[in-house]
């Protein structure tokens, strides 16, 4: 039976004097980049279907990446980051748009 574990659970580390802190996995922030071709109504579609963003804050984040040349989508563990950047690029090649996002840390 597969054993699930939680991106945020928390280590336990132990310090000097008898003190224990917990640590959790670094975090890394998705950025979006502006591009000449890519639609508008395609980085809407993205927040709303990949990174399960309501109608209204997507419009709000694509106005941004547009006006500002790049936005802050969200902020997760490197695996999920890494994991949202593909679906992203693959969505983009798909309908044969140039766009881009990066990760960097949080």
């Amino acid at each position: 039976m597969p054993v699930e574990t939680l991106p945020f659970s928390p280590e336990i580390t132990e310090e000097s004097e008898g003190k224990t802190r917990q640590g959790y996995l670094p975090l890394y922030k998705i950025i979006m980049w502006d591009d000449n071709v890519t639609t508008m109504e395609f980085v809407i579609r993205v927040l709303i279907k990949l990174f399960s963003k309501d109608y209204s804050t997507a419009e709000k984040l694509m106005y941004e990446i547009h006006f500002q040349g790049a936005g802050h989508v969200a902020t997760l563990p490197l695996e999920q980051a890494e994991f949202k950047v593909e679906q992203v690029h693959m969505a983009a090649a798909m309908e044969e748009f140039p766009f881009t996002c990066t990760i960097e840390p949080a």
